[in-house]
């Protein structure tokens, strides 16, 4: 091969000795030929045979065509079309269910439900179908349908509706066991006119196709995806495709199989002469996926869309077939037939490999279901899997009951909900993991949080900052409050600020970078600031947390309290726990009991009520501030109902406002270093104006000093001043700000190198004074966090802006996992010598910030 281009040779060369490829060295690997081909496809399937073995999987399954109508029309797709005399938008559930019987009857396993994307944003026919029968999207009418294969056949829906939100991919993550959307390509090309995605320029934009396997990952849905070859890019973009493939897989491992289809030309579309590609090339595209992609990702080869080459696609280096029915046609191939499974069977045979039935979803995903499978979804998937993850022989669907488990009936066989550890600790004595000496990264870090070296590679903005060394814990230096004269730019915004002209987000930014004679002007500003807009009483309230577990799968990075199921530190607590601590701390002169839990996989969208009733039958008067917007979210989703419809439900059960943690920094390029899989910002704003609009209020909040700067601060304080301003004719809003400075020392994300440690001190002082400043007007209340400053810098910063002293809390858990050693309680008599030590007079107060009545204020 010493005739080959150097490109090619090297290439060549570099995968064979297990180099990772670069994107020019896969284009050129895509060029390969002949005897060169043949040594890729040998390099590709000894990838394959390390990971895969001898198994080459398929899966059983029935086609569920559930429209055909779609708001796309790309130029080779015979599966969407315009509406039709005579023909209905949908299959109705009857339909839906009779393919689907069929299907049980022949063995399949899987319902795969293929459908045109959101047709109803397109035609009439399809909204007023939809509308007919009580849905307003095409999606709550899949999710219906789901059920009712999953409770009258038992199959595992697989679902390929085309582009969906974060929300939407957790809503539908309810009822299946994974889902799908083809990337086809990455290259913009193809969007323009006479190109294979000229009529679907808003969904087959790559950016957009992209963000959906993004949020697949982020939400842990185990995801299909796929490149279509030959529709018009070329071998660069084919790469690059594969790239983009590789990359989201190593860093959510929700990629279960990729999908490299060859382009076949159907009659009566733009494309139908369109050349396709020969078997080499497909091969050669096989091959590169297999060298590109995590090893533990399958790659699939469709076997009708090659008949009679099946052994050079396995030779290729592909292990899996996909689906294959035995009942329905490949509608989206339709002059393409299924090759007979005995036929199949002795092609595979004759490679020396054997043809294994998997499931819908991968082994990997079944023999670990944690986070993968929702809790409705486990006992549908584990009833046809065998030990290995795959299918069960001679398994046959029976129809299962599609509900949740309940585990606050049933917590932990280990007396955590009554662990002292969470009640009793005092500052300094630290807790946990902490407590134990553990700081140290877990073992299953990558499968948690996601690959620490791409996670690295997005923390663009993290740095130590330079200009003072002290990080928040124990105070190590006083504010600045008797120094000079500011300087001339620093003088002017504070004296705007003074005057009621908050900074603008720019403005913000330089006093975030403020230092000494600066900074004390700028401590002294917010603190007349706050004496005009709220005066110069302190306030408290007398409350308890109640963090009713701490089992989560959502990989937050920063995240110590979560933990998983068989963890020595999880805990959950029974209804009957949760409601005694609700009436000890009414017992206690409380006025306000703040629930907050992980997102715990088995935990109902309605458990959230069941917790509500529980605490309001034992206290009535009782104020519950309770639910993050995440888990607002997560019951939402789970119940397949929108934002607005639960949180009316939450009302009607007795919450009354909701606490805006989970904000974090309302950036999501900050957010996805952050967490693996939390809500966007864009959903966390949808929560709180929608809590807004019903007269529940929130409060607002910001987590920072990790791997944010001043200029995502700034922009955070805009962003919440805007929403409050723009809502002042809701019945409620925002009732405080609460900066929470970043506690590193249990983080993970601290802890794999990724964060900095916490903000330093001043950073702290700026971000609280700044807060007042830029807020003041819309959100009047700056409430200092004790639990992660130590009371030492809260009366500091009652000199700087802050007006609040939060809760007593009773008990606390999330911090005291971080690493916080402050507490876990204040008493109001501890409230009260803070504002002492402050010089200010001190009160009471309710969660709405009026003041506590004085003879409850005096039986404390």
């Amino acid at each position: 091969m010493t005739d080959l281009p150097h490109g090619l040779r090297r290439a060549l060369a570099r995968a064979d000795a297990g180099k990772t490829l670069s994107a020019d060295e896969a284009a050129w690997l895509l060029t390969a030929r002949g005897e060169a081909l043949e040594r890729l496809c040998a390099t590709a399937a000894r990838v394959r045979d390390q990971a895969f073995g001898e198994v080459v999987t398929y899966s059983r399954n029935v086609f569920v065509p559930l429209t055909h109508l779609c708001r796309d029309a790309c130029g080779y797709c015979t599966f969407a079309h315009p509406p039709r005399e005579g023909e209905a938008a949908f299959l109705t559930p009857e339909q839906v269910t009779e393919i689907a019987a069929r299907g049980r009857e022949a063995g399949c396993k899987e319902a795969l439900f293929t459908l045109g994307d959101a047709p109803e944003e397109r035609y009439d026919a399809a909204r007023d179908w939809l509308a007919a029968r009580g849905y307003e999207t095409t999606l709550e009418y899949l999710r219906a349908v789901s059920i009712a294969v999953i409770e009258e056949t038992g199959l595992i829906p697989h679902l390929n509706p085309g582009v969906l939100s974060w929300t939407e991919l957790q809503t539908l993550k309810q009822v299946s066991g994974s889902m799908g959307m083809m990337l086809e390509s990455t290259s913009p090309r193809l969007l323009e006119q006479g190109g294979a995605h000229y009529g679907a320029r808003t969904t087959k934009t790559p950016e957009v196709r992209l963000k959906v396997l993004e949020d697949a990952g982020r939400a842990s849905v185990p995801f299909t995806s796929g490149i279509l070859v030959g529709i018009g890019e070329d071998e660069h973009e084919r790469a690059d495709a594969l790239l983009a493939l590789a990359a989201t897989a190593k860093r959510y491992g929700h990629l279960q199989e990729v999908i490299v289809q060859n382009f076949r030309a159907k009659p009566r579309t733009h494309m139908a002469d369109h050349p396709e590609p020969d078997h080499d090339e497909l091969r050669a595209a096989l091959a590169v996926a297999r060298l590109l992609l995590p090893v533990k990702v399958s790659v699939q080869a469709p076997p009708n869309l090659s008949p009679g080459e099946v052994a050079g696609l396995v030779a290729a280096g592909a292990d899996d077939l996909g689906g294959v029915s035995p009942v329905t046609i490949d509608h989206v191939n339709p002059q393409h037939a299924w090759p007979e499974l005995d036929a199949l069977e002795a092609e595979i045979t004759g490679t020396g490999k054997r043809l294994v039935e998997r499931l819908a979803v991968r082994p990997e995903y079944v023999r670990r279901p944690d986070p993968w499978l929702a809790g409705r979804m486990r006992p549908v998937v584990q009833a046809l899997a065998d030990e290995h993850g795959l299918a069960r022989p001679g398994a046959r669907p029976e129809p299962m009951p599609w509900q949740d488990p309940d585990p606050m009936d049933d917590p932990l066989g280990r007396g955590s909900g009554d662990d002292a550890r969470w009640r009793d600790a005092s500052a300094g004595e630290g807790v946990t993991a902490h407590a134990r000496g553990e700081a140290t990264l877990r073992q299953d870090a990558e499968d948690v949080y996601g690959d620490s070296a791409a996670i690295a590679a997005s923390t663009t903005t993290a740095r130590l900052r330079e200009d003072d060394g002290q990080v928040v814990g124990p105070r190590t230096g006083a504010a600045p409050r008797n120094g000079g004269t500011a300087s001339a730019e620093v003088g002017a915004i504070l004296r705007r600020a003074e005057d009621g002209t908050p900074p603008t987000e720019a403005e913000a930014q330089v006093l975030l970078e403020t230092s000494g004679d600066d900074l004390a002007a700028l401590t002294r500003t917010a603190d007349a600031v706050r004496a005009a807009l709220v005066g110069d009483t302190v306030t408290y309230v007398v409350n308890r947390n109640i963090n009713f577990t701490n089992i989560c799968y959502t990989g937050c990075r920063f995240c110590a309290f979560a933990q998983r199921r068989d963890d020595p530190d999880a805990y959950e607590l029974s209804l009957e726990q949760v409601a005694d601590r609700a009436e000890e701390a009414q017992a206690r002169g409380a006025t306000e009991v703040c629930l907050q839990g992980g997102i715990h996989p088995d935990l109902g969208g309605d458990a959230y009520f069941t917790i509500l009733d529980a605490i309001r039958a034992r206290t009535p008067e009782l104020h519950i501030h309770a639910f993050s917007p995440m888990e607002v979210v997560n019951g939402a989703t789970r119940l397949g109902i929108s934002i607005r419809e639960w949180l009316t439900e939450a009302r009607a059960h007795g919450l009354d406002s909701i606490p805006g943690t989970a904000a974090e920094i309302l950036d999501d390029d900050v957010r996805w270093v952050l967490t693996k899989g939390k809500l966007p910002a864009d959903a966390w704003i949808e929560v709180v104006t929608t809590a807004h609009e019903l007269g529940i209020p929130s409060t607002s909040t910001m987590m920072f000093g990790h791997v944010d700067a001043p200029e995502h601060w700034a922009a955070h304080l805009h962003l919440l001043r805007r929403l409050q301003l723009e809502g002042a004719d809701r019945p409620a809003g925002f009732t405080e700000f609460v900066p929470l400075p970043f506690v590193h020392q249990q983080a993970p994300i601290y802890l794999a190198g990724l964060a900095r440690p916490g903000p330093t001190w001043l950073e702290s002082l700026r971000v609280h004074a700044v807060a007042r400043l830029v807020l003041q007007g819309a959100i009047d209340n700056v409430q200092l966090s004790w639990v992660k400053l130590g009371t030492d810098a809260a009366a500091e910063l009652l000199r700087a802006g802050c007006n609040d002293l939060g809760g007593t809390l009773m008990e606390e858990t999330i911090s005291r996992m971080a690493g916080a050693d402050h507490g876990t309680e204040q008493t109001p008599e501890q409230l009260r010598a803070i504002g002492a030590a402050a010089g200010r007079p001190v009160a009471e107060r309710l969660t709405d910030y009026r003041l506590a009545d004085t003879a409850h204020a005096s039986a404390l």
